[in-house]
């Protein structure tokens, strides 16, 4: 496996992330940036905001089932024990 060191700038200020990716992963980055006639940093973006909106996406249906399951009680379970 090669480590790949990456910037990114971020108003202002620059922070250096260190990670490592299998060498399939590099040989389809340059494979569809070639395809694409994009540049690498232009795929992983795109891989990444896909990757992002799809965990976020299952996060809120997660998010959604815990509420309902927290809140999933019938009509006299709700009023039990209120006096009116």
């Amino acid at each position: 496996m090669e480590n790949f060191n990456f910037w990114y700038t971020c108003r202002m200020e620059t922070e250096r992330l260190n990670f490592t990716l299998k060498p399939e992963t590099i040989e389809n980055l340059l494979t569809f940036s070639d395809l694409l006639k994009k540049d690498v940093s232009w795929v992983i973006e795109q891989a990444l905001e896909e990757y992002f909106a799809q965990v976020q996406q299952q996060l809120l249906e997660k998010n959604l089932t815990d509420e309902n399951a927290m809140t999933n009680l019938d009509y006299d379970e709700f009023w039990e024990g209120v006096d009116l």
